[in-house]
């Protein structure tokens, strides 16, 4: 039975403590999984398409004389062309989740700057807008990360972000489709 006379933050702090005390329970998880493997096929055409989505940007990158490639279209392409499946891949998190984080970096460095506190606030507040939007794309958390250590204006959406997920996006569903063992995207939205 609750105690009355406890004040509020004493209700919270016994709660908390309760929480803290109870974390160990939450670990508790079998040490192995069991995940099914892949095919070799489906690694080999894994390898392929990525490295094919990587070169298509640094092609285009050459092309336009403007640099395309960050670091977290990287974890993308893990995403569309070896896990091809999962919800984090699909269009809408691609391009959304890029387009979201791409956004707060150059909101975050406008308002408060490039500084270790702003790259931290920036990829929480990157989060935050994602789970928002229903757009979350792992990768582009380090895509907000990317802009604001680079102290980047409102130009770093479209040029690289928006350009290089698109030519991802195009390569995935060229790469994913052309083969029987793939279909992508499972939706658009």
């Amino acid at each position: 039975m609750p105690d009355k006379r406890l004040s509020s933050p004493q209700k919270i702090s016994r709660v908390l403590f309760g929480r803290l005390t109870g974390l160990p329970r939450c670990y508790r998880a079998p040490l192995r999984g069991f995940p099914q493997p892949l095919s070799l096929r489906y690694c080999i055409w894994s390898f392929l398409s990525g490295t094919l989505g990587m070169l298509a940007i640094v092609g285009v990158t050459n092309l336009v004389g403007q640099p395309l490639l960050i670091g977290s279209f990287g974890s993308s392409a893990v995403l569309l062309f070896g896990v091809t499946d999962s919800p984090l891949a699909q269009p809408r998190n691609l391009i959304g989740g890029h387009l979201v984080s791409a956004g707060v970096a150059t909101l975050v460095v406008a308002l408060i700057g490039s500084t270790p506190l702003a790259m931290a606030v920036g990829v929480g507040l990157a989060i935050f807008v994602m789970n928002l939007t229903r757009t979350n794309h792992p990768p582009a958390g380090a895509t907000a990360l990317i802009g604001i250590q680079g102290a980047v204006g409102p130009d770093f959406i479209f040029v690289p972000v928006l350009a290089g997920a698109l030519i991802l996006l195009v390569v995935a569903l060229f790469t994913n489709n052309i083969v029987y063992h793939r279909t992508y995207p499972r939706h658009w939205l």
